[in-house]
């Protein structure tokens, strides 16, 4: 290793090198490509800086004169490759190195005229250089060493084509390395089209994933999550705090509240300039700002000092952003600290997010006020400012004070001035947590519903009603017992003081559904029996099936017209009449062989063309006979239409409509005429 990078490192305080960078840096592996599988927060940022040294040094210890990039790092957003680029400049500082970054959102003359004073080592996003090689602002020829770092990220995101014509820029007898959390498919097929033999390389912490991060899955009432928050970030008080959220609107709404809390709290979302996000980020490290609320992508890559706290306000969509969120913290071997907000209508997903992710979250409920109370009495008393020395001016007013005031007056003021520093905690409903799948329900108390089968009660109508009225979930509901003007509800002892709050006093579940508590475990009683009145359209008043067989007499038994359906009386043998003179024989039987069907009993007769009598005044027949006169009752005739002359058998000059008249003069005056 070279004598200027580990100068840097000592300075920087580096006794032992991480797993990753001790991997990267094997001398068997000198120049070679590698293809670098660690989570997050491994040191691979220093990693790769220590892996590329020897190839774009060579054999000097500090670098020439800067021209061309000899050096290239590509990140998938604008922290990200601004945060390794402050990484390299303390490493690379005494190799008199000259750094330049080109990202997204920043001035691109001031980039343009950085490369054309030189650059060693270049650190850009793949879309803003991808614009600087459009229009030939940068020279890739000279590139000796390549790496992409959150290379999976930068497939996530769209940017393959950008990747494929920066690595095509670049020779090909490069040094091309390729860092990410995980190795799917996409990332090993761009490994093998743009590297040569790449050596994998993957490292796992001993412990597990994550091993320095202690996950806390936090169960929250409805519409408790905020409050919920709040009590976090006072329980923990910690130096710097990211709260992450799936979309904008929601970084800008617990923004708000937090402020207006009295946190110092920032936004970090993708709507805001680069300049904005630059000085979020910077509040952030020099301490102005203690939290910061973001959005995964606005989040990426970010790694700020002495983060020790992170919250999932909103439950990820998947496991890999809840690894990349929850990476923020616990890293180089610095503790951490994860909570999900885990409503009860969101058990289950957080449940399968940690399942697939193979983390272990321990589950409880949010800090409450008076755990908050007695962590800030805690912190009072631990605070070193009790053991420090007065100064002569501080003696002077301490002397005047207890001569003014009494000790426990003393003691009361530090006290509140300290809890006025600090937001209030909040109150929050308690949550028990269910019971382990697989044992029994356990101590319960019986409650009875004013609702039975006369209203057509069931258990899945019942079961949303409960937990939503009552705040509980469904492994909190034992039995549900359905009677018929009442119903029994089972509900989990240790959730019936959270259930009794959430429904408040009174007690309704529903519209005009009332919830009673009940001694012991109720006797139902047996159903009543339903009998049938005969009359339709009521559920409780059909009979329940048919008579047996045995029980219902046959047809010849029946007298004639009875029937023993309930609905009505029907007449049983049905009586048919088929002609005029009730003789019951058809007057038109079915087609006999050999001779034509005639017309049913009911149909109209019909009539051949030559038999069908005319009418007075009808259309022409097929014969081509004329149409007739019609004779009207005054004893005059009306000629048919066909007997008036047509327009050729009239004389010139006689036309068969009336003609309009005729439209006046161009420029004569119409209707009256206006005076003056």
């Amino acid at each position: 290793m070279k004598q200027s990078l580990l100068a840097a490192l000592d300075a920087r305080g580096y006794s032992t090198l991480t797993p990753v960078q001790e991997a990267v840096t094997e001398p068997s592996l000198r120049g070679l490509d590698l293809l670098v599988s660690a989570q997050t927060g491994s040191g691979k940022t220093v990693g790769f800086g220590l892996a590329i040294a020897p190839t774009v040094l060579g054999e000097d210890e500090r670098f020439g004169i800067a021209e061309a990039p000899l050096a290239l790092v590509i990140a998938p957003t604008r922290e990200l490759a601004l945060q390794v680029k402050r990484e390299l400049e303390w490493l690379y500082a005494g190799a008199g190195a000259v750094l330049a970054s080109c990202v997204g959102g920043m001035d691109m003359r001031g980039e343009r005229r950085a490369l054309e004073r030189g650059v060693h080592i270049l650190v850009a996003t793949p879309g803003r250089l991808c614009d600087h090689l459009r229009r030939g602002s940068v020279d890739l020829s000279a590139v000796r060493a390549v790496v992409l770092d959150e290379a999976d990220e930068m497939l996530d995101l769209g940017f393959r084509e950008d990747l494929e014509t920066i690595l095509e820029a670049a020779p090909e007898d490069r040094q091309t390395l390729l860092f990410s959390a995980t190795v799917p498919r996409a990332i090993a097929t761009l490994a093998s089209e743009y590297q040569r033999d790449a050596q994998r390389i993957s490292v796992q912490t001993t412990g597990g994933q994550h091993s320095d991060i202690d996950y806390r899955a936090v169960l929250v009432a409805e519409h408790d999550e905020e409050n919920a928050i709040t009590n976090l970030l006072r329980f923990h008080e910690a130096p710097n705090t990211i709260i992450f959220a799936n979309t904008r609107a929601a970084v800008s709404r617990l923004v708000t509240r937090l402020s207006n809390r009295g946190f110092a709290v920032v936004a970090l979302s993708g709507e805001l300039s680069q300049g904005e996000r630059s000085h979020a980020l910077q509040s952030m490290r020099d301490g102005r700002a203690r939290v910061c609320v973001a959005t995964d992508v606005a989040a990426r890559g970010i790694d700020l000092p002495n983060l020790d706290l992170v919250i999932h306000a909103e439950l990820p969509m998947n496991e890999e952003t809840l690894l990349h969120r929850s990476g923020r913290t616990g890293r180089a071997g610095r503790k951490g600290f994860s909570a999900l907000i885990v409503p009860p209508r969101a058990r289950r997903k957080a449940e399968r997010l940690l399942a697939a992710a193979k983390l272990r979250a321990e589950w409880e409920a949010a800090p409450s006020a008076d755990a908050v109370r007695e962590r800030d009495e805690s912190r009072l008393l631990a605070d070193p400012v009790w053991a420090e020395e007065a100064t002569e001016a501080e003696g002077r007013a301490l002397d005047q004070l207890l001569a003014e005031r009494e000790p426990a007056a003393l003691a009361l003021a530090v006290l509140r001035l300290w809890q006025g520093q600090r937001s209030a905690p909040e109150e929050l409903l308690s949550v028990m947590p269910r019971n382990p799948q697989g044992q029994s329900f356990g101590p319960s108390r019986w409650f009875r519903l004013s609702i039975g089968r006369d209203r057509n009660a069931n258990p899945k109508w019942l079961m949303p009603k409960i937990c939503d009225a009552g705040g509980v979930t469904r492994k909190e509901i034992g039995a549900i017992r359905i009677g018929d003007e009442e119903t029994f509800v089972e509900i989990a002892l240790e959730a019936v003081e959270h259930f009794l709050a959430t429904l408040g006093p009174d007690r309704e579940i529903a519209d005009g559904i009332i919830l009673e508590a009940t001694d012991g475990v109720p006797d139902m009683p047996a159903p009543r029996p339903r009998t049938f009145t005969g009359k339709p359209g009521r559920q409780g008043d059909k009979p329940f099936g048919k008579p047996y067989a045995k029980d219902r007499p046959y047809n010849d038994e029946r007298p004639r017209g009875e029937s023993d359906k309930p609905y009505g009386k029907k007449p049983f043998p049905r009586e048919r009449s088929f002609n005029d003179e009730g003789t019951g024989e058809r007057k038109f039987s079915k087609k006999p062989a050999g001779e034509d069907r005639g017309p049913r009993s009911f149909a109209k007769p019909r009539f051949a063309d030559k038999d069908r009598p005319e009418k007075p005044y009808g259309g022409k027949s097929f014969g081509g006979q004329s149409y007739s006169d019609k004779p009207l009752s005054d004893g005059e005739v009306r000629k048919p239409r066909s007997a008036a002359p047509s327009d050729r058998e009239r004389p010139r000059g006689e036309a068969k409509y009336t003609p309009k008249r005729a439209k006046p003069a161009y420029g004569a005056p119409k209707g009256k005429q206006r005076n003056g």
